[in-house]
């Protein structure tokens, strides 16, 4: 490793830093990661990938208690919690081994280890603590990633008390869980945990749950939830906590104070992230930090030259494809190419994969009236769609926020079967700055979900053909 030199060195393998290496490679720039763990990062590893499996199995199982409503005989229904876990984890395993294919596909160095800043164009790399060697590059894009937020009230032990990793990776399904946060992360692990036979509280500090959500959106996502049998604090906080070998007896008090003990097996805490930004050698450097996470501009570039940032260390939305764009917008500045544009976070599509389903881009209806705008709003009920009754699953809606002046589509929000996989229609639209003309011209097919789309469009407009 001594002496190695680089025209970019990326310290983090997770979506944002493979993603960064690969495109610097393909515009021909000398690229290396420097990854502590396994490429692909808490996304493919911990996060998007083994909890979207976690989820499809519990999907799976909801349709066969639920066979006899399609004519179908499904007796004994069950699981087994091991190999529910085991698909999971073999699923990131492969896409982290796949990850590694496209390392030595694009010619990308990875070294295994730590990085630290260490002078100009100077990176140490460690590992268990230390030093194995050092890089030079003209570039270094810092893509840490994030962890979970801990809470005073809160201490994680891997046992009782579970960060996302233990959730993910239960022995078994514990009888009872109180999971603090309400943000897409806490909702899906309710949302698997109820599924698979748990008694779910969900705690929440704001007055809803999913408060990224349109908050007409996040109300029907709850009753969906609390219809289901999770139960729902918003407007709440944990106090205190008494953990046992056993089980966690919680303290939640509501706004006014009153508290209400809360006795379970098992604490998820997924109450928001952190950026890693620890040992990376920051001091001394023009590097800023603002509440745990790196400031850039909107090219990524940090306060020192020649140090770039990406993904969740940078901040919100924290999200896998938002760190990808990041990565390549960074070195395609980085490499000189013309007609780089800045990321474009309103044109960011937000999904959580609970059951139901919540997707949305753009502005809520709230915050587009905040915003001064005059607004029109379309409103389509799934159990207005004939592929939504064919595949019993009518509980749904999909909402449009229009400029009532230009048509230009500011936002569109959706819960529903499926609604993640419907999103990027509308996440299209607005990075082509589709106004409603186009919209309503445009041919969806039939029977689609899709088609809930297109007539929320109309609603906006008076001209709603199914309601």
């Amino acid at each position: 490793m001594a002496g190695k030199s680089f025209d970019v060195v990326v310290v983090g393998g997770g979506p944002g830093g493979y993603v960064a290496a690969i495109r610097a490679a393909q515009l021909g720039l000398e690229t290396a990661v420097v990854e502590r763990e396994r490429l692909g990062g808490v996304c493919l590893n911990w996060g998007c990938i083994p909890t979207k499996t976690l989820l499809r199995s519990a999907e799976v199982l909801h349709l066969m208690k639920h066979a006899a409503d399609f004519g179908l005989k499904a007796d004994n229904v069950g699981f087994d919690a091991g190999k529910v876990v085991e698909r999971s984890r073999e699923v990131a395993d492969r896409l982290s081994k796949g990850v590694g294919h496209l390392m030595k596909k694009n010619k990308v160095a990875v070294f295994d280890g730590e990085g630290r800043l260490a002078g100009k164009g100077k990176l140490v790399v460690a590992r268990d603590g230390e030093d194995v060697g050092e890089l030079s590059a003209r570039h270094i894009v810092l893509a840490t990633g994030a962890r979970p937020r801990e809470l005073p009230e809160i201490a994680p032990d891997g046992e009782i008390v579970w960060t996302y990793r233990e959730a993910m990776t239960p022995d078994a399904i514990p009888g009872s869980i109180l999971v603090v946060g309400a943000g897409a992360i806490g909702i899906e692990f309710a949302s698997f945990y109820r599924e698979m036979g748990s008694d779910v509280t969900v705690v929440e500090v704001v007055e809803r749950i999913l408060p990224a959500e349109d908050k007409e959106i996040a109300d029907l996502a709850r009753k969906a939830f609390e219809k289901r049998g999770i139960r729902i604090m918003t407007g709440a906080r944990v106090k205190a906590m008494r953990v046992s070998r056993s089980n966690a007896k919680v303290d939640v008090g509501d706004s006014e104070d009153r508290i209400r003990t809360v006795e379970v097996d098992k604490v998820i805490l997924a109450a928001g992230i952190t950026g890693n930004v620890e040992s990376l050698g920051l001091e001394n450097t023009g590097v800023e930090t603002d509440r745990g996470h790196v400031a850039v501009d909107e090219w990524l570039e940090t306060g020192e030259p020649g140090v770039h940032a990406i993904g969740d260390l940078v901040g919100p939305p924290w999200l896998a494809h938002k760190a990808s764009h990041e990565g390549v917008i960074c070195v395609e500045k980085i490499a000189g190419l013309r007609h780089v544009e800045p990321l474009e976070t309103l044109n960011i599509p937000g999904c959580t994969y609970c059951n139901p389903q919540v997707a949305s881009v753009g502005l809520s209806e709230d915050a587009a009236r905040e915003a001064g705008r005059d607004i029109k709003v379309g409103r389509f009920p799934f159990i207005g769609n004939g592929k939504a009754i064919a595949m019993g699953d009518d509980r749904g809606l999909i909402k449009t926020v229009f400029d009532a002046g230009t048509g230009e589509l500011l936002g569109a929000h959706m819960v529903g079967a499926e609604v993640t996989e419907l999103i990027q229609g509308f996440t299209i639209a607005k990075e082509l700055e589709t106004t409603e003309a186009e919209l309503i011209r445009a041919i969806f097919p039939h029977p689609t979900l899709s088609e809930t789309m297109h007539e929320a469009v109309l609603d906006a407009y008076g001209r709603a053909l199914h309601i």
